[in-house]
């Protein structure tokens, strides 16, 4: 799956890569360290641009929506 952010893409995939190669070799094993946290940041620092730069609201991101009023009701069953 692409990142949001097309100028992203790149970065997302190095993460991705590193974090499943990371939870199969390392975490299933009981081994726990912080290989990808470099790229997870510079794949955050991307993310958190191109959102401000496409003036996107983050707290409208950041809603606790499900189990709430503002929680769309899932479409009537047809049947």
């Amino acid at each position: 799956m692409d990142s949001i952010a097309e100028e992203c893409n790149s970065l997302k995939k190095f993460y991705d890569d590193c974090f499943n190669k990371w939870f199969s070799e390392k975490f299933l094993k009981g081994e726990m360290d912080e290989a990808c946290t470099p790229m997870f940041k510079a794949y955050q620092t991307c993310i958190t641009k191109a959102i401000k730069d496409r003036k996107i609201d983050i707290g409208e991101l950041q809603q606790d929506v499900l189990g709430t009023e503002k929680e769309k009701p899932p479409p009537p069953r047809r049947g």
